[in-house]
């Protein structure tokens, strides 16, 4: 199978590529650097130059509280760069793989959301992601929307890693009224190619179970035996440009492993590479 890959310099993109290529597939690797996929007639030309069986758009402006005061180039990447792939995709009858987000929801729902459930994004990155969903419906019929959430891996910035470097901290305050599935970037992956036999749609691929971002915490904390002094704290007390839903507890129809149990593979696999 012939899969081209946005954002393969990104921490999802550099787990997925090689994951992609040990199951037998040539990955043709994209970034900024040789992609610009917000210029329509550049992505749309390389698309139908390479003709791919399978495209995993991964590409994304995700910087969450800074889309605040950049709505411009978040709906830029997010809205207008998608559309360009969907193009592409739908030119070339490619199955597109568009990687969305937990932060459609407001938060009002206290139980997981359901694919079905109506998006109602209370944030600029959500409404940009949502604006690519919609496109991606629109153009394409061969696809799949992989709605995810607290996502970490190796390869990029990350709750896990922000963690780690702040244990040392004398005291560490971690907002408690906020409810997720933390999602380790491989178990996403093995879940995009689970969706790869079912029926084209939106699914949701998450770690099971949820907790709160304090619970999250103490779990990496107490998984690598350091003694922090970790204060939980609410929302309102830690000031961040972008509102978070409450709660975004997604259903993933058990696609997925346990959160807990997949950071304790990330954090077992962290230590064996350094």
């Amino acid at each position: 199978m012939k899969v081209l890959v946005t954002g393969a310099n990104g921490m999802l993109g550099q787990d997925l590529c090689p994951i992609l290529e040990e199951s037998g597939c040539f990955v043709i690797k994209t970034d900024i650097d040789n992609l610009d996929i917000t210029n329509e007639q550049e992505v749309i030309e390389k698309i139908e130059k390479i003709r791919p069986d399978l495209i995993i758009h991964c590409a994304a402006y995700t910087n969450v509280d800074k889309a605040e005061n950049d709505e411009k180039k978040a709906h830029l990447i997010n809205a207008i760069g998608t559309k360009n792939i969907a193009i592409g995709a739908k030119n070339t009858d490619s199955t597109l793989v568009y990687i969305s987000t937990d932060y459609v929801f407001d938060g009002t729902k206290n139980t997981p959301y359901l694919t079905s459930d109506k998006p109602n994004p209370i944030n600029v990155y959500g409404k940009t992601k949502l604006e690519g969903e919609n496109i991606v419906q629109e153009y394409c019929k061969k696809y799949y929307i992989a709605r995810t959430s607290w996502l970490y891996g190796l390869y990029g910035k990350n709750f896990v890693e922000t963690m780690i470097s702040l244990a040392s901290k004398p005291e560490l305050k971690v907002v408690n009224d906020q409810k997720g599935c933390p999602t380790w970037t491989v178990e996403l992956i093995r879940g995009i190619l689970k969706l790869l036999n079912k029926p084209y749609g939106i699914y949701h691929i998450c770690g099971s179970n949820s907790t709160t971002w304090y619970e999250f915490a103490k779990a990496i904390f107490d998984i690598e035996n350091l003694n922090v002094n970790l204060t939980p704290c609410t929302s309102s007390e830690f000031k961040q440009a972008a509102k978070r839903p409450s709660y975004s507890v997604l259903d993933n129809d058990n696609i997925a492993r346990p959160w807990i149990e997949a950071l304790k593979d990330y954090l077992k696999l962290r230590k064996e590479l350094q």
